[in-house]
């Protein structure tokens, strides 16, 4: 819930105005179901650490990024590629190599500053584009929504984006969350709890994957945000990895920050370390029968 009635008010304004400016590190966990479902999705997200000012110019350059994604749609199988930090250059780079059959949506970040204005932030390297979040597949993309969410007034605007899958029947939705301290203008705000429950709120039931980057713990007694997180991730929906107290590290400080749930049948999740990012990807592959 929101702590201030002022920062409701103030934040909600801004956030609409911020949408008109537009290896394998550890075991195969979760159940194995049997027998096998005939038609199956693979779905990854990873945050790829594409913009080089953000503390990523050590975790590889563009072409190192772009192979590894590539890898993770050849080698790790993935259909549907859930992205944060990512360059639409490199974005739009991986797509055009893995063929015509693969299609994108992206969603630009946008910075505000304290006069209200809000401009995109530009990745480094010629050709590279904005940063953002985006959904790489090998599907055509429908619906493709961004999802209105609380942001802050004064700082970085991550979000949320989300499309269909005709082919499986499933709603996917990748969303970037605000860390604490994101408002520079009001650094005791708190987001995520309402931008939680605008990407729990865009989902159906069953048939969806969504998660992404959510700079956020599992919920449980160790972690003092837990009470940011609705009941409906661990309740309605599964985990990749299943409930909190099996959640594997998905970040070189140890933490668990990126997930994926669904409300279909859950048949591996895998941890997979790029080597070319400061957060590991992680791989699901579900039931869509």
């Amino acid at each position: 819930m929101l702590r201030s009635r002022g920062r409701r008010a103030v934040a909600a304004a801004a956030a609409l105005l911020g949408l008109a400016t537009a290896v394998l590190v550890a075991q195969s966990s979760g159940p194995t179901r049997s027998p096998a479902p005939r038609r199956s999705l693979t779905v990854a997200t990873w945050n790829m650490c594409g913009v080089r000012q953000w503390n990523c110019a050590d975790t590889g350059s563009p072409a190192v990024k772009q192979r590894e994604l590539r890898r993770l749609a050849t080698r790790a199988g993935a259909r549907v590629i859930f992205l944060q930090e990512a360059c639409a250059g490199d974005v739009e780079a991986v797509r055009g190599a893995l063929g015509t059959s693969w299609h994108t949506a992206f969603r630009p970040y946008g910075e505000a500053d304290r006069v209200g204005r809000v401009g995109t932030v530009p990745c480094a390297g010629a050709g590279q584009g904005s940063a953002g979040i985006a959904i790489l597949a090998a599907y055509p993309l429908s619906s493709v929504t961004r999802v209105p969410s609380q942001q802050p007034t004064v700082g970085l605007r991550r979000g949320i984006l989300c499309a269909s899958v005709a082919a499986h029947r499933v709603r996917l939705c990748t969303a970037h969350l605000s860390p604490a301290g994101s408002d520079r203008a009001h650094p005791g705000w708190e987001f995520r709890d309402d931008q939680l429950k605008a990407l729990v709120a865009a989902v159906p039931a069953r048939r969806t994957v969504y998660g992404g980057d959510l700079n956020v713990n599992p919920p449980g007694d160790g972690n003092s945000a837990s009470w940011v997180w609705p009941s409906a991730p661990y309740d309605v929906h599964q985990e990749c990895d299943g409930s909190p107290d099996s959640a594997r590290s998905t970040h070189v400080s140890g933490h668990k920050l990126d997930y994926l749930f669904t409300g279909l049948p859950r048949v591996r999740c895998t941890v997979r370390d790029t080597g070319a990012s400061d957060h590991f990807a992680l791989v699901m592959r579900v039931g869509t029968d």
